[in-house]
């Protein structure tokens, strides 16, 4: 059973958070990405809340959390520092941290930092940001990928979004990557709910305006940013688990993913896309499993 509450955090937001699975198992923080909310979990929790404590919020700026409208809101060391107030509001002390699409991006920053309090990372189909960077320069396929981040960005796309319907705004964030006739009603019905919400578009694009990750246009001439030879190393276990079939993030993503920590492992999902949480949530659940319950 899923159940649903609101968490004042620390950083000055409310978050809705959504958990699952005995109150004294291992704590895990599942974050989720863009467009999604804690749903992207859904499929998962019966396959993992028995021998587990699922966390898993609204991130900043969807579904019922609070959406500020600042861009500044949104930076990177914000979206890091709620991940670790949510666990003080939650008297967690140390947990594992398991990542999705921007979700992975934070929980790629978090554990990048080095705090002591996440035991172990795991990601699915979400780069590194040094490797992520680096291809945006150097792989053009990724480049071309990846230029619906400058359309994000825009001022005004939200406006855009909202001329041009939820409706469609759901067929053109899904079709590049799963089957629509295979998205149920209601779960449609929940991403529209959310997305109609007073703020909700402005504060999910301003992940993308935030963020430090910069995107050429095709065929521009860039020089590589200082910072991406200077990321540190990950000293916690962390698990990659990647839908090959991406068409946002290509497998380009996984080269050379095993120098980015002391013990990375890489689980590749043969015919599953970008949203592997719930298009193949059996072999996820077989993947993260006995990497969140070590012996």
């Amino acid at each position: 059973m899923i159940e649903q509450r609101r968490v004042a955090l620390s950083t000055g937001i409310v978050m809705n958070v959504a958990t699952a699975g005995p109150a004294d198992a291992p704590p895990v923080i599942f974050v989720h990405g863009f467009p999604e909310s804690h749903r992207t979990w859904r499929d998962l929790v019966p396959l993992l809340d028995d021998k587990l404590r699922l966390i898993m919020p609204d991130l900043r700026g969807f579904g019922a959390t609070d959406k500020p409208q600042d861009v500044a809101d949104y930076s990177t060391e914000i979206l890091v520092a709620d991940l670790f107030a949510l666990a003080d509001a939650m008297n967690i002390d140390r947990f594992a941290l398991v990542g999705h699409d921007w979700g992975g991006a934070i929980a790629w920053a978090a554990a990048i930092g080095g705090n002591s309090r996440i035991e172990r990372l795991a990601i699915i189909n979400s780069p590194h940001p040094a490797i992520f960077q680096r291809s945006l320069i150097d792989h053009s396929e990724q480049r071309a990928a990846s230029q619906y981040m400058n359309a994000f960005r825009t001022p005004g796309m939200e406006q855009g979004i909202a001329r041009m319907g939820l409706d469609t705004f759901f067929d053109k964030s899904f079709t590049k990557h799963v089957d629509l006739a295979s998205i149920p009603a209601e779960e449609r019905a929940s991403y529209i709910a959310d997305w109609g919400q007073p703020g909700a578009l402005t504060a999910m694009l301003n992940w993308y305006r935030a963020s430090r990750i910069a995107v050429p246009a095709p065929g521009e001439q860039v020089a590589m940013p200082d910072w991406v030879d200077h990321v540190p190393r990950i000293h916690v276990p962390v698990r990659v688990i990647w839908g090959l079939d991406d068409a946002a993030l290509l497998p380009v993503q996984l080269e050379g993913i095993g120098e980015v920590g002391d013990d990375v492992s890489v689980f590749p999902l043969a015919d599953v896309g970008h949203f592997a949480p719930w298009q193949a949530p059996d072999q996820v659940a077989a993947d993260l499993r006995p990497f969140l319950m070590p012996a």
